[in-house]
């Protein structure tokens, strides 16, 4: 049996956590400001009149304030003259004036009103209702057809996407730090995880585990999500209805995560629980190396699909493939990552995104062998001036995974 057979006592094992969070600040309103600034100059570049967030990530991004979406239109609008107000029901108007981030004027409406009329009105009387309106891509179906119908005819509506998208993927230091202490914890977490594992334990009781040991670090919601799995069950990247318990010689796969003001984690690690098999080793060591080639691959300027080329390329040298078949990886090699666990850019074939300083992705390249095993070794980079850089050391081997 190898290291990864601990058994601890999962109580002894947190009392050894200590709070990891002091001292981390959120992002500050001199940020959001230039954020903002950054909008309207790209909203004046294209000649966009007006954004409108509906209660999302980007309304988070652009103003601070997190805000649950609901049938009811809550946002803000952002002018290329540089106004700001935010739409609200009128009766929640007590509760988001004392949200962080809620400086700017409010417009409310009634529940008996047609809020997306209000919109419009208000913008016809700054002068933008009869020229272009770009919506927040994550605005829902329903919403987005009422703003249509409310827009007098000569208006056009389209996708904010062009404009924001490249204003989130390139993340600040301060974002970057902020993910960069989210992802020392949840390392730390995984060792954790590792040293209470033992013959029977249920993914359950590993991933409520991990859950505490995130909020002894301090991340007082815990896991953001957890997925546990062992054995043949690890060849399914997002789990199986009922995982079963370990058992000696099973491959162990745990990808957890916490979010620290607003900022994600998302780690995952691959080690077998006892003696690993020949087997094992050899799509382990594949499945690392293809992290290597992806590495070497994320290069300042280079489109975001090479790198998922370029692992493919190996993968299928090696026998896996060829494409997105099994065994093999079936799905895309990465991900970008910041105020959501997934956001654009992705590693991925038709993603002609250039890498450009500031953006992060996971480099996940999980190999899949149905009724085998499955290996997902996942690790985060930030693209710098002097190309990519990892926010955890990958794994050094099977048998030191950590």
């Amino acid at each position: 049996m190898n290291m990864w057979c601990g058994g601890s006592d999962s109580d002894h094992e947190l009392a050894s956590f200590a709070d990891r969070t002091a001292g981390v600040l959120p992002i500050g309103p001199a940020e959001y400001l230039a954020r903002r600034a950054g909008l309207v100059e790209a909203m004046r570049r294209t000649g966009v009149a007006t954004v409108y967030l509906d209660a999302t990530h980007n309304l988070t991004y652009f103003t601070g304030v997190k805000w649950s979406p609901s049938e009811r239109l809550c946002g803000a609008v952002l002018t290329a003259s540089g106004a700001h107000i935010f739409v609200v029901p009128a009766f929640e108007r007590g509760t988001f004036t004392g949200l962080a981030g809620a400086e700017a004027p409010i417009l409310t409406w009634e529940e008996h009103d047609a809020p997306e009329r209000a919109l419009v009105d208000w913008l016809a009387g700054h002068g933008t209702g009869d020229m272009r309106l770009a919506l927040d891509p994550e605005t829902p179906f329903f919403r987005a057809e009422r703003l249509r119908a409310a827009l007098p005819d000569r208006s056009t509506i389209e996708s904010a996407g062009p404009l924001i998208e490249p204003l989130r993927g390139r993340k600040s230091p301060a974002e970057i730090a902020l993910m960069q202490r989210a992802f020392d914890i949840t390392l730390e977490v995984h060792r954790a995880a590792a040293a209470i594992l033992r013959p029977g334990i249920t993914p359950r009781e590993v991933s409520t585990f991990v859950d505490r040991a995130h909020q002894a670090c301090g991340v007082t919601s815990g896991s953001s999500f957890c997925i546990v799995l062992f054995g043949p069950d690890t060849a399914f990247p997002h789990g199986v209805d009922v995982p079963k318990p370990l058992d000696p010689g099973d491959m162990v796969l745990i990808d957890t995560g916490c979010i620290l003001h607003g900022y994600h984690s998302d780690l995952t690690r691959t080690y077998v629980f006892g003696a690993p098999t020949a087997r094992q080793r050899e799509v382990w060591q594949h499945e690392r190396a293809a992290q290597d080639v992806a590495f070497e691959a994320a290069r300042l300027g280079q489109p975001c699909a090479a790198v998922d080329e370029a692992v493919r390329g190996f993968l299928a040298a090696e026998g896996y493939g060829p494409g997105y078949r099994l065994p093999g990886l079936g799905h895309r090699t990465g991900h970008g990552l910041g105020l959501a666990i997934h956001e654009p850019p992705y590693f991925v074939r038709g993603d002609e995104t250039p890498l450009a300083e500031g953006m992060c992705l996971s480099i996940e390249p999980m190999l899949c062998l149905p009724g085998e095993f499955g290996v997902r070794l996942e690790d985060h980079i930030h693209m710098t001036v002097q190309g990519p850089a990892w926010f955890t050391r990958p794994a050094i081997s099977l048998d030191e995974p950590f």
